[in-house]
């Protein structure tokens, strides 16, 4: 599958329109939605806890432990913390197994006892290997994880990354391999983190492949393409039918805002969750 250029029955929005169809901020649409902390490094955690509070998200993302406990101190879900291990070398590769294995054992009890339900895992780089082999290494490794998570209340969400542009040679870059992945381990505790930004780049078709995988997918992430900014009228996505979309097939887990505002980060930020919250 190559990438496409347009999203199938997406098209711009204007300010004018996204007046006339978006909830008041703190609405409450269908979608629990969060921000990652890693584009708001400048802010404080604790000052984005509190924007991000008064806005109407529920969660921050992509949090080290010792953030763990700020986050929740807000009445704010850690709605996906970092894991073990880094996005080039991840479970597709034997040698990485032992201790991706150890510190995720280390983890997991830490994660069950604060009540946060994922963490996020990576495929690695294929490194000239084939997706066959990658698939077969990630069950190999993963199937052994899985008990763990299961006993913990913690699913293990793989993320899928585009390697066409920012991920170079990274193996989990499509939906269907994820989801062949997700078959073969056969544990509700392993998703897919399904990244619009990435997944615009590399397949397009947005809308129609999560109808077709929404049973696979546990997390979603927004970021305008090109260039990973505001999620407005500025970009090619039509976040506002995405995640009606997405709305649409009962998803109860996390939406969360993963693009670098080029603006006033809060302004930004409050937009998005206007967009989004259907």
């Amino acid at each position: 599958m190559g990438a496409m250029a347009g999203l199938a029955g997406a098209g711009l929005m204007g300010p004018a329109a996204l007046a006339q169809t978006a909830p008041a901020a703190g609405g409450g649409g269908r979608l629990k939605q969060s921000v990652s902390r890693w584009c708001y490094g400048k802010m404080s955690l604790d000052d984005l806890c509190v924007q991000a509070k008064a806005i109407g998200l529920k969660g921050i993302d992509l949090l080290d432990e010792p953030e763990w406990e700020v986050a929740i101190a807000h009445g704010l879900e850690v709605a996906m913390p970092n894991g073990p291990g880094g996005i080039k070398d991840g479970w597709n590769d034997p040698a990485n197994h032992g201790e991706l294995y150890k510190k995720s054992m280390e983890l997991l009890p830490k994660l069950s006892a604060l009540g946060i339900k994922n963490m996020i895992v990576f495929s690695g780089n294929r490194r000239g290997m084939s997706d066959e082999e990658g698939l077969r290494n990630c069950v190999s490794g993963l199937s052994q994880l899985v008990p763990a998570a299961e006993k913990a209340n913690v699913t293990l969400v793989m993320e899928l990354l585009n390697s066409k542009r920012n991920h170079k040679d990274y193996m989990c870059d499509h939906t269907a391999w994820g989801a062949a992945l997700g078959e073969k381990l056969g544990s509700k505790r392993f998703k897919l983190l399904y990244d619009v930004y990435h997944m615009q780049i590399m397949e397009g078709d947005i809308i129609d492949t999560i109808r077709e995988f929404s049973p696979h997918i546990g997390h979603y992430h927004t970021g305008g393409v090109p260039g990973r900014n505001e999620i407005n009228g500025t970009q090619e996505v039509n976040y506002r039918r995405v995640c009606e979309a997405i709305a649409e097939t009962g998803f109860d887990g996390f939406l969360a805002h993963e693009f670098v505002p080029k603006g006033d980060p809060i302004q930004a930020l409050r937009e998005a969750y206007e967009i989004c919250n259907v």
